[in-house]
């Protein structure tokens, strides 16, 4: 019968490893070991050839005295753990110590039989229960045989788990985040969003008064621009704007990507969505449109329309490369951050001015990402072509 319970705690072992359970498993075969040497060594011990086929005696208990002395050390350590879970584990734990100490009786030959039946019995009683107890609530999804409630429990050292977020920070991944954003952003919010480059503020074009905002919420000098975002080239070819043929090549291989085209500023941003956000983007002249190369950004802006973009770092300072950056330096003036880990870059975009690109050509106006040479590359291949 002691060989079969440490069998069955192999087998609860390895189960336990299955479920990832790492302290259970290393208790139950922690327990299967032990529960086997003892049955092995009282069968042995008990066989009828020529006396005993181990001849245990006082010149030879050392080894045995050794074993059961570190068992007796492992299972304090797990006694300690089972404590945090539940009464059920702390008792089998803690008569797996009592089954210790009879192996090392036994070895010494100073354990008393009464003594081995009390330990082995309710060690016996412990076990069915524990099974049956963890069988059924498993199996019925609600505990209905009570397991105990843990003898210790670790108080986490945060207030309160953690600090009450400045703002709402759904995850990217969830399509349920991606419509809390743009309902915020389609009410006149600014939030935090990702870029195929670095993090960015967005707000809608369609609310002036939330790009004017954005300004304020990184004490950007009133003369530099912001640019606007849109999901890809077709929104653009709807809209209609006197684009020459080269400057529509050009922009078909550089987009979606980390590139950035100025272009001539027109009436045709209020076909492509800007609405009333016309003159709160760009300058009086030009404007900076860029497709971004990040899925999540680009479900974003079809759901919100075109996007006024500017990095979200407070002005003169690096730029984010995670949502937990812009959190801490700009959550307490957001109504929303899209949280979706590492940037994919540690630098913004690379802005290019076309708006003379059929008679001069490009001018690289900030080196980002896109190496300049490389843009230049892709304009000569164009142009030659």
């Amino acid at each position: 019968l002691i060989l079969i319970g440490g069998f069955v705690q192999l087998l609860a072992g390895f189960l336990a490893f299955r479920k990832y359970d790492h302290l259970g498993g290393a208790a139950f075969l922690t327990f299967s070991a032990l529960w086997s040497s003892y049955g092995a060594t009282k069968v042995l011990c008990a066989a009828p050839v020529s006396g005993h086929l181990l001849d245990i005696g006082v010149g030879n208990t050392e080894g045995f005295t050794a074993g059961s002395v570190a068992f007796l050390v492992l299972n304090a350590f797990l006694i300690i753990l089972a404590s945090s879970f539940n009464m059920v584990l702390l008792c089998l734990t803690l008569f797996m110590e009592l089954l210790t100490i009879c192996f090392l009786l036994f070895t010494l030959e100073n354990l008393p039989l009464p003594f081995e039946i009390v330990v082995l019995s309710i060690l016996s009683v412990i076990c069915f229960y524990g099974a049956t107890a963890s069988l059924t609530n498993c199996m019925f999804g609600k505990d209905l045989l009570m397991m105990g409630p843990p003898l210790l429990t670790v108080q986490s050292s945060r207030k309160d788990r953690e600090d009450p977020l400045p703002c709402v920070c759904p995850k990217s991944h969830l399509t349920s985040g991606l419509r809390t954003i743009a309902e915020l952003l389609n009410t006149g919010a600014v939030c935090g969003v990702p870029t195929d480059t670095v993090y960015a503020l967005a707000a809608s074009c369609k609310h002036p008064q939330a790009i004017e905002k954005v300004y304020r919420i990184k004490d950007r000098p009133q003369e530099k621009p912001i640019c606007i975002f849109i999901s890809n080239l077709e929104q653009l070819r709807a809209a209609a704007p006197p684009i020459s043929p080269l400057l529509w090549e050009f922009m078909e291989n550089v987009y979606p990507g980390g590139v950035g085209c100025i272009i001539t500023k027109g009436e045709w941003l209020k076909k492509l969505g800007v609405g009333a956000g016309y003159s709160r983007v760009g300058t009086q002249d030009s404007i900076m449109i860029r497709v971004p190369d990040l899925t999540v950004l680009v479900h974003l802006i079809d759901m919100t329309g075109p996007l006024a973009i500017t990095s979200a770092n407070p002005s003169g300072e690096v730029d984010s490369t995670h949502h937990d950056m812009v959190i801490s330096r700009l959550g307490h003036k957001l109504e929303g951050v899209l949280c979706d880990g590492e940037s994919d870059e540690v630098v913004a975009s690379t802005v290019v001015n076309c708006t003379k690109i059929d008679e001069s050509g490009i001018t690289i106006v900030r080196e980002g990402c896109i190496p300049a040479g490389k843009v230049m590359q892709i304009f000569e291949r164009v142009k030659n072509r």
